[in-house]
């Protein structure tokens, strides 16, 4: 029972996961877009060349922080679910986006799974995603 226990927790250690939740007054073909389309996302995320094509590789690059992070797309079911890795410096991970419109309010939930410990890294990619939600409202009441 007690190596139960110890493979149980390695197991959490290792599925760490950012978990956020978006509501916007946009209609969530709206949303999809901004998830998808590449000069969109370099608004509200990084510059990048993502294309929504399951397989496509991609990088987001911030020149500023040195920074590249780079993806291969894996869901791709519009407009309801989006994923990719992303990997880049100390992170292997999996970012996936699940849009579900109610009542003119779009549900945008955000997973990011993969993570290995609760570090800079991933304490970074929490914080780091609630700014470029903030982001992706201002982008969309621009849109």
């Amino acid at each position: 029972m007690l190596l139960l226990n110890q493979i149980l927790q390695e197991e959490q250690k290792m599925n760490l996961t950012v978990s956020q939740d978006f509501n916007f007054k946009s209609p969530i073909n709206k949303v999809w877009n901004a998830l998808i389309d590449s000069d969109t996302l370099a608004k509200w995320i990084m510059e990048n060349n993502f294309k929504p094509i399951v397989g496509h590789i991609c990088q987001f690059r911030n020149e500023q922080w040195n920074l590249i992070v780079d993806c291969e797309v894996l869901v791709v079911d519009e407009p309801y679910k989006l994923s990719y890795t992303w990997v880049g410096g100390p992170i292997n991970t999996i970012v996936t986006w699940t849009l579900k419109q109610e009542d003119g309010t779009t549900n945008l939930h955000l997973e990011q799974t993969g993570f290995e410990k609760e570090d800079q890294a991933f304490n970074g990619a929490k914080y780091g995603w609630a700014k470029m939600g903030e982001e992706l409202k201002k982008v969309l009441e621009e849109m």
